[in-house]
């Protein structure tokens, strides 16, 4: 489960952006959304190899619910450029404020952790790094070429950021040719105001496309939040943007709240609804499909992959038919 942060210090210390904010009531969580507590052997040997080669992850630092599922198959989403975000999104657990120097190590320190895990598939994500000149896809270039090097037969998932006003940025990070390009919407365009303030609904939508556009053999893939107050339609229309722009993997996942500062819960999603987001989103044409409760970004990759995969092959059968 998320864990609440609720001394003062620690909340300054990680958002202080957020402190003038009033709390808001933590729902509690219906049974369909508890986990069970992180722990065993394998989980313990995942968290060594992290802290050895001086990782950080989004697991530990977004508060993610499926850690110890994900720690237990030894599958960690590997959070570059440091654990501090130029951004302060409301319903974001990593913490804001100026990062330090990026860590010209840490692409090797990547590679090494993915070759000592025996990854076949790795996902690798990143704070918003809008003080560096390039939005940092230079570091995201480092860390491919070297997990390529490394151990070429992995397959390559990034999530990156928006890379806004960062010109060539994510024309960089595409030519380094990951196996998967994830950008995550979060969610409906009339939310990014408060929930998502320092992006743009369209220009997120643009780099999907332009991933597409320069390269069409990358997968695509963005994730959407929901319980933050949207409509069913507004999702819909969500859905219908990206399949404009190509995506061909969707995520939904509910929203939880890391925090009392943080954004609050509207409502939590039934399971029988994300069933109908799913029914809906097939239709409308993406490969696959990943909508419940608990679905994060990177909750399944490597599985995710290889039906990604298959589904595109059957396509391209049918369509050769």
């Amino acid at each position: 489960m998320v864990t609440l942060i609720d001394t003062q210090t620690q909340r300054a210390a990680r958002h202080p952006e957020k402190q003038k904010r009033p709390d808001s009531v933590v729902m509690r969580k219906p049974e369909w959304i508890r986990v069970r507590a992180p722990g065993g052997e394998v989980y313990e040997q995942t968290r060594a190899i992290v802290k050895e080669n001086r990782l950080v992850t989004v697991c530990e630092e977004a508060g993610c619910p499926n850690i110890g599922e994900c720690w237990s198959k030894k599958h960690a989403t590997m959070m570059i450029m440091g654990d501090i975000c130029t951004r302060a999104c409301s319903f974001c657990n990593v913490k804001t404020g100026k990062p330090n120097a990026l860590d010209l190590e840490e692409p090797a320190n990547v590679a090494k952790a993915v070759a000592t895990m025996g990854l076949e598939h790795v996902v690798i994500t990143s704070v918003d790094r809008d003080d560096l000149d390039d939005g940092g896809a230079a570091h995201f270039v480092a860390t491919i070429n070297a997990i390529r090097a490394a151990t070429p037969n992995t397959t390559i998932e990034i999530l990156t950021p928006d890379f806004l006003r960062k010109a060539g940025a994510a024309e960089a990070v595409i030519d380094a040719k990951p196996d998967v390009f994830n950008h995550n919407m979060e969610t409906v365009p009339r939310l990014y105001l408060s929930i998502r303030p320092g992006a743009r609904y369209y220009a997120s939508l643009r780099l999907l496309e332009r991933v597409k556009e320069r390269d069409p053999t990358q997968f695509t893939k963005s994730g959407l939040m929901v319980g933050l107050g949207e409509t069913k339609e507004e999702v819909m229309q969500v859905m219908d943007d990206m399949r404009s722009a190509g995506v061909d993997f969707l995520t939904i996942g509910q929203y939880l709240q890391p925090t009392r500062k943080h954004a609050p819960v509207d409502r939590f999603v039934t399971p029988q609804e994300f069933e109908a987001y799913e029914t809906i989103a097939l239709s409308k044409g993406f490969l696959i499909v990943s909508a419940t409760p608990l679905t994060r970004s990177s909750h399944h990759a490597g599985e995710d992959f290889a039906r990604l995969k298959a589904a595109r092959d059957a396509r391209q059968d049918h369509m050769g038919s």
